[in-house]
C-alpha cells in the first residue's frame, strides 16, 4: 500500500490530522466542513420511479444552487439535468430530461435523447447553461425536397424557462426566397450562412443572458464574401474554396432583440495569436471551451493543439470585435522557477471573474502510462476503443506539472501545488469523442484525453481559493498501471498566509459524505471547473465496491478564514 500523500503548507512542517493538514506550529485545523447530500443513488430522478445511479461533477453558484447531469441504470436509462438548492434544502428539480421537449424552434415535438457534457451555471444567478443531443427538431422543404435540421444544440434559461441559446439551424432556408429562418444561429462572418456542426465540450454562462461556448464549423466550398473586414471574422477566398473544418470561441446574448441577436465571434481559426514574435504572424489551430464571468471570457488558444510551439491562456470582453489579451503563454517564465516556462495548458479553466485557475506543465521530461479501453459507459465507443485503439495506449504524463492561479488585475501568477513529493499527478484520462454514426453532431471522434480537475472561488479583494483534484502513487515499473493510488481534493488559500489542507481523499469513510455510505471507503472524487463558488463547493463521489456501493452528489459551506 502506498504511504497517505502528506498535501501541505509549501515550506512549512505539516501535520495529518483526520484528512485535513494543518501547520504543527500551534495553529488548530480547519473545522471539518459540514457535507449536504444534493443527490444520492437512494433518490429518484425527479419525475419518473427510478433512482440515481451515476453522476458528472456539478456546478455551483454562490448562493449554493448546485445543477448536475446524472443517469439511471439501464436498461432505458433515463438521464438528464437536475438541479437543487442546497442551502434552503429545497427538493431537486428536472432541468430537462429525456423526456423532456426540446425548447422552441421545434416543429417536430422532439424530445432530448442525451446530454452530453456536464451543465454549468452563472456565478450570481440560477441561469444554467447545457448542451442537449436530439433527432431533428425542424423539418422544411427546398426545391430538392424536405429536409430535417437540428441535432444538438445549447439550452439556458434566463427568465426561468427553457429556451434554445444555440443551435445548428443557422442555414435553414425560409418560406421566402432568401429569407432564412434562423439566421442569428449562424456562423458569424461567413456568407453564404453557415451552421454550426456541434458544440464541444460544456458552454459556459456569463452576466445577464449570454452564453459561451465553443463551436466547430465547416467553411463554404465555393468563394463567399466576408461580411465584415474586422480581422478576427475574415475568411479568405482560398479558404472558402476548401471546405476546411475551422472552430472557434463565441457568445450570444440570447434575450436581445427579442431573442434574435446573432452569435458573435471571439476568436476562430482566422485569428492572430497575440503573443508570437515580433514577424511571425501565425493564427489559433485550436480553441478549448470558454470559462466565463461578468463581461469577460477566457480560453486556452494554441497554433496546434497536438504539438504547440505558441499559445496560451486568452482573455477577451463580451462585445462586438473584442481586443485578445495573453494571461499566461507559452514560453512564460514558472513562477518561482526562473529558469523553466510554461510548454502546456490544461483546457478547464476555471474563471472567478477575477482570478483564473488553471493546470500547466514545464520541462521537456515525462512518464509513460498504459490506458486501457473503458469498460463501463457508452458500449458504442467502448467497441471502437478495443477495435482501433485497444489496450496497453501508451501516453506521455508530464513530470513537471501544477496548480496555478492568475489575477487578471494585477497580472500576477502563482503556483498553488506542483509535483513531487506530495503530489505526483493532476491529469486524469477519459476516452471520449463520438465513434462514426453516433453523437448527433459530435464530429470529434474517440481518442484518450487527459484533464486536470479544479475549481477557484474568489474571496474579498485580492485574496482567493482553489480546490483541486490531485494523485499520489507508484506507477508499475513494468506494467506502466499506477499501483493503489490515492485521489485527493485539496483546498489552497492565496496570496498570502497560503495554506494547503486536504478536504477529501479516498482513504476516508464515506460517512464523510453521506450517513447512507458509513463504513463503505470513498473510491473516487469528482469536481468540476465550476465547483467552487462563494464558500459553496459541490463534488461527486462513489464509495465502495462498484455493485454493492453508494455514489452522489455533495456540496458543503466551506467558511472563509
Amino acid at each position: 500500500m502506498v504511504g497517505r500523500p502528506q498535501l501541505g503548507v509549501f515550506g512549512a512542517t505539516l501535520l495529518v490530522v483526520v484528512g485535513v493538514l494543518a501547520p504543527v506550529a500551534g495553529a488548530a485545523p480547519p473545522a471539518a466542513p459540514e457535507w449536504h447530500v444534493v443527490a444520492n443513488n437512494g433518490d429518484l430522478l425527479p419525475g419518473t420511479s427510478k433512482t440515481f445511479n451515476s453522476y458528472n461533477p456539478p456546478s455551483v453558484n454562490q448562493d449554493g444552487l448546485v445543477v448536475f447531469r446524472a443517469r439511471s441504470r439501464g436498461p432505458q436509462p433515463m438521464s438528464g439535468i437536475y438541479l437543487r438548492d442546497v442551502a434552503s434544502g429545497a427538493a431537486l428539480q428536472r432541468f430537462a430530461d429525456r423526456n423532456s421537449l426540446v425548447p422552441e424552434p421545434n416543429n417536430l415535438a422532439t424530445t432530448f435523447n442525451e446530454f452530453p457534457s456536464i451543465p454549468r451555471i452563472a456565478i450570481d444567478s440560477p441561469m444554467i447553461a447545457t448542451r442537449g443531443n436530439s433527432s431533428p427538431v425542424w423539418q422544411y422543404t427546398t426545391e430538392d425536397g424536405e429536409s430535417r435540421a437540428g441535432t444538438t444544440g445549447i439550452y439556458t434559461n434566463p427568465v426561468g424557462e427553457v429556451i434554445t441559446g444555440a443551435s445548428l439551424l443557422g442555414a435553414v432556408p425560409g418560406d421566402v426566397v432568401g429569407v432564412d429562418m434562423f439566421p442569428y444561429f449562424a456562423v458569424p462572418g461567413i456568407e453564404p450562412l453557415t451552421r454550426f456542426d456541434v458544440f464541444p465540450g460544456a458552454p459556459a454562462v456569463a452576466g445577464e443572458n449570454r452564453i459561451v461556448f465553443k463551436g466547430n464549423y465547416t467553411l463554404p466550398t465555393t468563394p463567399a464574401p466576408v461580411t465584415a473586414d474586422y480581422h478576427h471574422m475574415a475568411v479568405t477566398a482560398a479558404e472558402a474554396e476548401s471546405g476546411e473544418g475551422a472552430t472557434g470561441v463565441f457568445f450570444r446574448d440570447v434575450l436581445d432583440d427579442g431573442g434574435t441577436a446573432p452569435v458573435q465571434l471571439i476568436a476562430n481559426t482566422n485569428t492572430p495569436i497575440p503573443n508570437v514574435p515580433a514577424g511571425v504572424t501565425l493564427t489559433f489551430g485550436s480553441t478549448a471551451p470558454p470559462s466565463a464571468a461578468g463581461d469577460v471570457a477566457v480560453f486556452v488558444g494554441y497554433d496546434d493543439e497536438r504539438n504547440p510551439a505558441y499559445g496560451g491562456i486568452y482573455a477577451a470582453p463580451l462585445q462586438s470585435e473584442p481586443a485578445i489579451e495573453t494571461l499566461v503563454g507559452i514560453g512564460d517564465v514558472v513562477p518561482g522557477k526562473p529558469h523553466e516556462h510554461f510548454t502546456r495548458f490544461g483546457e478547464g479553466l476555471s474563471f472567478a471573474g477575477r482570478f483564473v485557475g488553471f493546470w500547466a506543465a514545464w520541462g521537456d521530461e515525462t512518464t509513460t502510462l498504459w490506458l486501457d479501453c473503458p469498460t463501463t459507459g457508452n458500449a458504442d465507443r467502448r467497441a471502437y476503443c478495443e477495435e482501433f485503439v485497444g489496450d496497453d495506449f501508451p501516453v506521455e504524463v508530464p513530470l513537471h506539472q501544477g496548480i496555478f492561479v492568475h489575477d487578471i488585475v494585477n497580472g500576477r501568477t502563482r503556483l498553488v501545488a506542483e509535483t513531487g513529493d506530495e503530489i505526483d499527478d493532476f491529469l486524469y484520462w477519459n476516452f471520449s469523442g463520438a465513434p462514426p454514426g453516433m453523437g448527433h453532431g459530435d464530429a470529434e471522434p474517440p481518442r484518450w484525453r487527459s484533464n486536470a480537475f479544479l475549481a477557484v472561488s474568489g474571496q474579498v479583494g485580492a485574496t482567493y481559493r482553489v480546490a483541486f483534484l490531485g494523485r499520489s502513487g507508484e506507477i508499475d515499473p513494468v506494467d506502466r498501471y499506477w499501483v493503489e493510488p490515492i485521489d485527493a481534493i485539496s483546498l489552497s488559500q492565496g496570496p498570502s498566509d497560503a495554506r494547503t489542507e486536504v478536504l477529501l481523499d479516498t482513504w476516508m469513510d464515506g460517512g464523510i459524505l453521506d450517513p447512507e455510505a458509513v463504513g463503505m471507503p470513498i473510491t473516487s472524487l469528482g469536481i468540476e471547473r465550476d465547483g467552487f463558488r462563494g464558500d459553496w463547493l459541490a463534488v461527486t463521489a462513489s464509495m465502495g465496491e462498484e455493485e454493492d456501493g453508494w455514489a452522489g452528489v455533495y456540496a458543503a459551506e466551506i467558511p472563509s478564514p
